[in-house]
């Protein structure tokens, strides 16, 4: 039953604490009686802190004691805070009242700490005790006057408040009484009185009970036996002139130092006078250990030592006695108070730490839960608490004693990854005493950084004909983050470009390169070739592995440059020359080709009788073409311009040149080493009117070239018919007169068009070079006054999707020409590569001898 009433009182407690906590609403309070059995529920932890329904479980909700044991533990599933074990009130508070223990309690997602102060209330476990079970007291007969006092030492009750209020009884008897006035604030003082004088030959020895009952309920009680001998002896006892004695001394006073000096009298005379002091039976051993006194002086000194933290104040009974027979003595007690010193430094505990913390999260984060006390009192217990470096973080306090560690600022693990805090506290005496505690926040990285490329644009020059599978470059990108989110993976982006190609179409990059995706290492995938393929732009993208991952691009121009691959291949004739001749083809091959034209005899030195056409695939030096006469050797009626390819005479024709002449010319690029091509010329030598009636009916027939060759034979034997033949044919004459003239007189024009890779050939009185373009251009040469030559050509580059179709014809190739009296073009213009997006296509202009102009 009594029990059952603790119970409900206990429950009854916890219900007004809970109340009390809603009002005030900010730290939960709960009362628990010691001795509560282990399981017993103090309060419904979870749900006073507002959370729900299996949120203590899934936060982790658990409690962080300091110092001491907290016998009390928050049950997992249900979050209500119980008892784990064994509740002393006394072994945790002593004699403290309210005996009340501070508790931190921590949840997670987000981290929070709650504080919950637990009072264990006192129930009466305890029953009076008395130091000794028998105490012994001599008092003479008669000399002891009636109301003589004796003090008695009081029983102790580990218990508080009313279960630890004492009073006293004495078994019946004539000769004694109990004086209790009760506490008078420092311990209960309690006095034997004698109220009538002892007769030693009516009772030599009394033995009473002392008993002490304390205010429980129910009651418990303790006794002492007093053994009262009585002797015939001095009748005069030392007295003191104050009964207590306050002493103040600061903590940390030297041993040695004098606190007090004590003085009794005694009325008697001789040696019953003389008084010696010393500690009473009463003092405890820690009073012993830590004062002295002197026996003659009265003196009491320090032995150690003393610590305001471990004790403040002292009680010192002392009694004086006289050397009487029997001697008496004389009881004083003396409180010695300890003042605070500030002697401890702050202390710094850190309660919880979340590491590592991740470069973005939001201010305000909580990094780590700290605790800072003083065992000093006062202002030398107060304590303020500082964070070093001030960024980013920075010191919340929560409540006494307690802080949170929390983000000020952003996060950036690329410029910082791990910070070094100190957290520094320093208390309020004087001269300040400080303490720090180091902490290691190390920054997890997160996907912040997209790879990026050393260059924008990476500019790559390659030779044809490379192998298949050749390291053309190297790409770099860096990604400053950390382990996948810093590792790179390179690839050909499927829409990043590619290139026309000859012949129309397009194909991807992909199909020409890729790039190895760990090292950024670019490779051919296939032989390049100059003629097919000039310029390729495409993207290289580099992906991080982030979750999401990141990505930089860069554009790569790769430049194909032009080997020296391909011979010249000889061209069929215009149609028409621009001398007095002209010239057919009977055969043409890739090395050779057989051709044929007319001369008149009698035609001066420098007359151009045909011009032999070639072109060259490859562009620059390697398209530059030189024309040598191989056949005849020596010096023949014909020389072959250098650079021009035009066959004209070296003198002026005679018969004995014969009806025919054979010209073999090879046909020489510039490159390295030069390739070739041979063309055979056969020249025939007629009339001039023969070579009009062949120019007017040449059709490319080979019959009609026999038979012009057969009359300038039988022309050459017989003179005499030669007349006839004029008078007959006059009239055919003066109109072969009049086509020669239309032929060598009127305006002159050469178209150039078609599709695919159309060659521009330039020529002029020093040489003639060609130039491999994509794009077709028409101009239009007429002879003029200023004998300027024009020459228009672009860059070679491929065309644009869209205008392929435009720029492109199925004709088949042709050669624009110029001829040029006075001006020449020098030999230096050759083919080079020119980004797309920043030339234009270039004219040059050749104006009179000396000027060149370039737009």
């Amino acid at each position: 039953m009594m029990e059952m009433g603790v119970c409900r009182g206990a429950l009854l407690r916890v219900l007004v604490l809970q109340l009390a906590w809603a009002l005030v609403g900010g730290q939960v309070r709960y009362s628990v009686p010691e001795e509560a059995k282990a399981g017993t529920v103090v309060g419904r932890l979870a749900q006073d802190l507002g959370l729900e329904a299996g949120e203590p479980e899934a936060r982790r909700l658990r409690l962080v004691s300091q110092g001491r044991r907290a016998s009390v533990e928050v049950s997992g599933a249900s979050g209500a805070l119980v008892v784990s074990s064994r509740l002393d009130r006394e072994e945790l508070c002593g004699k403290s009242a309210p005996c009340s223990l501070r508790l931190e309690v921590l949840v997670e997602r987000p981290l929070r700490v709650f504080h919950v102060e637990l009072e264990v209330t006192d129930i009466n476990d305890n029953a009076p005790v008395f130091r000794v079970n028998e105490e012994a007291f001599t008092i003479a007969e008669y000399t002891t006057l009636p109301g003589s006092r004796f003090p008695l030492e009081g029983a102790s009750d580990a218990d508080v408040g009313a279960n630890a209020q004492l009073s006293y009884s004495l078994s019946p008897n004539e000769h004694f009484s109990l004086d209790h006035p009760g506490n008078n604030g420092h311990s209960s003082s309690l006095t034997l009185v004698l109220t009538k004088p002892l007769d030693r030959e009516t009772m030599p020895i009394h033995h009473l009970v002392l008993t002490a009952t304390d205010g429980g309920r129910p009651p418990l009680t303790g006794t002492v036996e007093l053994v009262i001998s009585v002797l015939d002896v001095n009748d005069n006892a030392p007295q003191f002139n104050q009964s207590v004695y306050k002493v103040k001394v600061l903590e940390g006073s030297e041993p040695g130092t004098q606190l007090i000096t004590l003085n009794a009298s005694d009325l008697d005379e001789g040696v019953n006078s003389e008084v010696i002091y010393l500690f009473s039976r009463h003092a405890s051993a820690e009073v012993k250990e830590m004062f002295s006194i002197d026996e003659n002086k009265g003196e009491i000194r320090l032995r150690r030592n003393l610590d305001y933290e471990e004790m403040d104040n002292y009680e010192i009974q002392i009694e004086a006695r006289d050397k009487g027979s029997p001697p008496l003595s004389g009881h004083c007690k003396v409180v010695v108070e300890v003042l605070d010193v500030n002697d401890n430094a702050p202390e710094v505990w850190v309660t919880s730490l979340s590491v590592p913390v991740p470069e973005d999260a939001a201010v305000g984060t909580v990094v780590a839960l700290l605790s800072v006390s003083d065992r000093d009192s006062g202002a030398n217990g107060r304590v303020r608490c500082t964070v070093w470096p001030s960024a980013p973080f920075g010191l919340v306090s929560t409540f006494a004693g307690s802080y949170s560690l929390v983000l000020r600022e952003a996060l950036d693990r690329e410029r910082v990854s791990e910070y070094e805090v100190e957290v520094r506290a320093e208390d309020g005496g004087a001269p300040p005493l400080r303490a720090s505690r180091g902490l290691r926040v190390p920054v997890s990285d997160v996907n912040d950084n997209a790879p990026a490329f050393a260059q924008a644009v990476y500019t790559v020059l390659a030779r044809e004909n490379n192998a298949a599978g050749a390291e053309l470059a190297r790409l770099w990108a860096r990604d400053p983050d950390e382990a996948g989110n810093g590792r790179v993976s390179y690839s050909v982006s499927e829409s990043g470009g590619g290139a026309a190609v000859s012949g129309g179409g397009w194909r991807p990059a992909s199909s020409y390169v890729s790039v190895d995706a760990e090292s950024g290492r670019l490779w051919a995938l296939q032989p390049l070739d100059y003629e097919e393929l000039q310029v390729l732009q495409f993207e290289v993208r580099a992906v991080d592995a982030g979750e999401p991952a990141l990505c930089g691009n860069a554009t790569v121009q790769l430049f194909v440059l032009d080997e020296n691959d391909n011979a010249p291949v000889l061209l069929p004739p215009a149609g028409g020359g621009p001398g007095a001749g002209a010239a057919g083809s009977a055969a043409s091959g890739a090395d050779s080709g057989a051709l044929w034209a007319w001369a008149t005899w009698g035609a001066p030195a420098g007359q151009v009788v045909a011009k032999i056409r070639a072109v060259d695939a490859d562009s620059g030096y390697n398209a530059w073409l030189r024309y040598e006469l191989w056949e005849p050797r020596g010096k023949g009626p014909f020389r072959v311009g250098l650079y021009s390819g035009e066959v004209s005479t070296a003198r002026a024709l005679e018969e004995a040149d014969g009806p025919r002449q054979r010209l073999v010319i090879v046909v020489r690029d510039h490159g390295e080493p030069a390739r070739s091509a041979t063309a055979t010329l056969s020249v025939s030598l007629v009339e001039g009117a023969e070579v009009a009636l062949a120019a007017a009916g040449s059709g490319s027939s080979r019959a009609a070239l026999a038979a012009a060759e057969g009359g300038a034979a039988s022309a050459t034997t017989t003179n005499v018919w030669l007349v006839v033949a004029i008078c007959a044919v006059s009239s055919l004459f003066l109109l072969a007169v009049v086509l020669y003239g239309a032929a060598r007189w009127a305006p002159r024009s050469a178209v150039l068009s078609g599709p695919g890779p159309a060659t521009l050939v330039c020529a002029s009185e020093v040489g003639s070079w060609s130039y491999s373009q994509r794009q077709s251009r028409s101009l239009c040469v007429a002879d003029g006054g200023g004998k300027s030559d024009l020459m228009v050509f672009s860059p070679n580059f491929p065309p644009a999707a869209g205008s392929a179709a435009k720029e492109t014809h199925p004709d088949a190739p042709a050669l624009l020409q110029t001829v040029s009296g006075a001006s020449s073009l020098p030999p230096f213009l050759f083919s080079r590569p020119f980004r797309r997006s920043l030339l234009p296509p270039v004219a040059l202009f050749a104006r009179p001898p000396g000027r060149l102009s370039l737009l």
